[in-house]
């Protein structure tokens, strides 16, 4: 596993002064727990964030890239509406065009997601190598001037090696949606249901508060997410622990979608888990959506995944969605962060 990030580093404290009085700042930093994020310049998109962290992860590894089968993108910003952004990569990568490529579009609980599919098609394809490729830039989502959201999302990249051995034993995925609560964290125009226009791109003022938005920017629901959040996941972390046979007390570590401190929080002394086992990144990187889980592990992780080690994954978000994972480590090499600026590693 690899991660790069944006090397522009947001101080929450000090951002956005020129719209929100200081104290109302800090009550909303201290709350949600994100001192520092990571911000990607105009010039870097989220392919550029999973290009260097894939780089980084082929050269530390001696990957033989002709040996890559399956390329798959995980994001909701790619970098065009088409093509997929996967095939982009395939080529700046130098994989093979015999590598079947293509993207996922979710939200935050995609990872697991995604994870779940490229395991199935390993297993069923008789596929040599996996390249899963996770990478976000929620920043550019959100609007500065909605204070519901303008201290939270930050972007990232990922990349994921993934290949068959005995030494990996089983994992066991819990993927679940629903769809009425669309509506909870969303979008309302830029696609093709309700396209751009000078109209859907004007901010306006949303709510008593005076928060502004346009209607191409994201929002969220956040107290009905919340009350989502601490009866689904709970619930379908323990169904899956049951159907595995798995003590959950016996993971090694859990690692959740970094989305609020406390969110997860609450959900981790709902589960009564060992608050030594949770790692956390919220607090210098935001919430990455997707990236989140994976970047957490390369992370807090590097130095702790020798050996054999089983980890619980959960995350949650838009659509709804949520997922479950519980899978096993053997060895598992990861890569130092890479800084990314102007679609660059620093220093290259």
């Amino acid at each position: 596993m690899a991660a790069a990030i944006p090397a522009r580093i947001i101080d929450n404290y000090k951002y956005n002064l020129d719209i929100f009085p200081e104290e109302d700042v800090r009550k909303v930093v201290d709350k949600i727990g994100v001192y520092e994020r990571r911000f990607a310049d105009e010039n870097t998109c989220s392919s550029d964030l999973c290009y260097a962290a894939a780089e980084k992860l082929l050269q530390d590894n001696g990957i033989d890239r002709n040996e890559i089968d399956l390329l798959v993108f995980l994001s909701h910003t790619p970098d065009y509406r088409m093509p997929a952004t996967a095939y982009l990569l395939q080529d700046r990568l130098g994989l093979p065009k015999t590598c079947m490529s293509f993207d996922i579009n979710l939200g935050c609980a995609g990872y697991e997601y995604a994870l779940g599919v490229v395991y199935a098609m390993m297993q069923n394809h008789g596929l040599r190598k996996a390249l899963l490729l996770n990478g976000e830039t929620g920043s550019r989502a959100y609007s500065r001037k909605d204070r519901r959201v303008a201290f939270i999302f930050a972007d990232a990249g990922t990349a994921t090696l993934v290949e068959r051995g005995e030494q990996f034993r089983e994992s066991w995925f819990s993927m679940n949606s629903d769809g009425s609560r669309a509506d909870l964290i969303m979008a309302p125009a830029g696609g093709y249901r309700k396209m751009s226009s000078a109209d859907t791109v004007q901010e306006r003022v949303v709510d008593e508060y005076g928060n502004m938005r346009s209607e191409e920017h994201g929002y969220m629901k956040g107290e009905d997410v919340f009350n989502f959040v601490i009866i689904e996941v709970p619930k379908d972390i323990k169904r899956l622990m049951k159907e595995a046979n798995e003590d959950i007390q016996a993971m090694d570590y859990y690692v959740f979608h970094q989305a609020n401190a406390f969110i997860n929080k609450h959900v981790a002394k709902k589960l009564k888990l060992d608050p030594d086992k949770i790692p956390w990144t919220i607090q210098k990187y935001g919430n990455t959506s997707s990236v989140s889980v994976p970047l957490t592990i390369v992370s807090e992780l590097k130095d702790r995944l020798q050996g054999k080690k089983k980890l619980m994954l959960s995350a949650f978000g838009m659509g709804m969605a949520w997922g479950t994972a519980i899978v096993p480590f053997a060895d598992c090499r990861i890569s130092d962060i890479v800084e990314v600026e102007n679609g660059q590693p620093v220093g290259k």
